[in-house]
């Protein structure tokens, strides 16, 4: 599949693939994509999650099919439909769906925080709505619905231990990430580092609203000495953030970390057209803080 990602960097825009799942409207990150293809046999996994339809090579590359439906506990899957084959976190999954209907370029302001008009089961696995003529698509938090089937995928805290003793740091960190869950783990991973003064935000625009304030005192470089960025945020996005930095002459020194899922090839060329000073997947929290480490210790 030819997903033509975005042209320019930092538009603060995504392109989301739609589909559907018993009538319903749901959506995914064009960039999560490497193709679509139609259904095909899978092999069962003996003693797999229920949501583990089996594994299938095409192309002699072994892949795990999930069916999504069974993930949002609409029932189970039946043969056919099309399988969304995506790669994030370093992984190679394909998710089973019923019809892809078509992609959407939208802006990350545009998208609505999940509340009440998603049911129960869909609010903890979706990330944000989108409204288009009077229909709602729901973006899935696919990371979480991966690390909720096997918990060894997601953040890799345990590698924090392997770093062994570390001082106390008083140096100030930025941190925008719009999980709740990973907000903290990556909180508690840095201070468990040794980096205890943290400011944690939720999305790009309230650390680009931080930034601007302290900008606005005179004392930037005092308060912020390194900013750590996911990429898929709400209001703003990370390379948003990014780009806003590293054009801004006040701000431009400031290292700037992007850490998400969403770190491929492709991803990572932007990042690096940006400015982006270091870039690592998601689950590589111990090489996160290895990176801090020579962006303002080793100065």
């Amino acid at each position: 599949m030819d997903t033509k990602i975005l042209l320019e960097n930092g538009t603060n825009e995504l392109e989301v693939l739609e589909f559907t799942l018993d009538g319903n409207s749901y959506g995914i990150n064009v960039a999560k994509i490497r193709e679509i293809i139609t259904y095909q046999d899978v092999t069962p996994v003996p003693n797999a999650h229920p949501s583990i339809e089996g594994i299938f090579m095409p192309r002699d590359v072994m892949i795990t099919a999930i069916d999504l439906k069974n993930c949002l506990q609409r029932g189970t899957s039946e043969p056919g439909g099309l399988f969304i084959v995506t790669n994030f976190n370093k992984l190679d999954i394909a998710f089973h769906v019923d019809e892809v209907l078509g992609i959407h370029r939208v802006s990350w302001g545009d998208i609505i925080k999940p509340n009440a008009t998603v049911s129960t089961t869909e609010e903890g696995v979706s990330t944000g709505i989108i409204k288009r003529n009077d229909k709602l698509i729901i973006i899935l938090d696919f990371e979480k619905i991966v690390t909720d089937i096997n918990p060894e995928t997601g953040l890799k805290v345990h590698e924090i231990d392997e770093l062994g003793e570390r001082n106390r740091l008083d140096i100030p960190i930025l941190i925008a990430e719009d999980s709740v869950l990973l907000n903290k783990l990556i909180v508690d991973s840095l201070k468990k580092a040794g980096y205890e003064n943290l400011i944690h935000t939720e999305n790009g625009e309230e650390a680009w609203q931080i930034i601007e304030d302290y900008k606005k005192r005179g004392d930037i470089l005092q308060h912020i000495k390194c900013v750590i960025t996911d990429i898929e945020m709400p209001i703003m996005d990370g390379h948003r953030l990014t780009k806003l930095i590293k054009s801004d002459d006040e701000t431009k020194d400031i290292p700037v970390v992007i850490f998400s899922s969403l770190v491929n090839e492709e991803m990572r060329r932007k990042g690096e057209a940006l400015g982006a000073d270091a870039q690592l997947s998601k689950p590589e929290i111990g090489n996160l803080v290895r990176e801090i480490d020579k962006l303002v210790l080793d100065k």
